[in-house]
Order: C-alpha cells, then structure tokens, then sequence
C-alpha cells in the first residue's frame, strides 16, 4: 500500500504511518517588493485565515507581485498627474529647488497613503 493514489494525494508509508506527498509548486523568481511585503504582513496579522488559505492553495505569491505591480502602476501615473495638479513643474525645479523637492516628498507621501489605504489594508 506502498505511494497509495487517493486521487488527489500520494502517501509514503513511513513505519507504521501513511505520510502525505505534498509538495509546492515552483514560484517564480521576482521581487514581490515593498509593497507586496506590506500586504503579507497586513494579512499573515489580520487575517491569518486567508493568509494560510492562500499559502496552501499556492495563491499567495501571485497576489502579493500583482499588488506590487499594480503600487508600482499607481505609483507611476498618479505622481505625474497629481504634480501637474499642484504646479510642480520643471520651471519650478530649475527655480526653487528645495521647495520644487518638499512639494514631490509631499506628493509621494499622498500617493504612498492612497496605495496602502486601496491595496494593501483593504
């Protein structure tokens, strides 16, 4: 009864016990980045049900570089527009450099918010 198929899983007799087969499948080699870390960690500590669900199913990595992705996306086309919103041109940045950078800090600031309040905390 040796590698007995149950349809869905093997075992291995190990002694006097039946071991499970189990193995993960190969994730791919990609930084999940900043954000994806932020979002494992909001969930292995607020919903570790679906957490653990996720890690099982091997639905986990693939999450956490899609929201990586989509911050990164964010990132790119909202800084540009909300810095157009406020003024925050080059003309400004060859002008007054300092207050050319203390206004983008502010604008990234205001991004990285929306991203963890709509991506990561939700």
């Amino acid at each position: 009864m040796n590698n007995q198929s149950n349809d869905i899983l093997t075992y291995t007799k190990v002694g006097d016990y039946y071991i499970p087969d189990l193995a993960m499948d190969d994730q791919p080699d990609k930084e999940i980045g900043i954000y994806g870390r932020m979002r494992e960690r909001y969930l292995k500590e607020h919903h570790p049900g679906r957490y653990s669900y996720m890690l099982l199913y091997g639905t986990l990595y693939p999450h956490l570089l899609e929201i990586g992705k989509a911050a990164q996306r964010y990132l790119d086309t909202m800084i540009p527009r909300m810095a157009a919103a406020a003024g925050v041109t080059e003309e400004l940045k060859a002008r007054d450099q300092m207050t050319w950078v203390g206004k983008m800090n502010a604008i990234r600031a205001q991004v990285e918010e929306i991203i963890r309040v709509d991506l990561i905390y939700c």
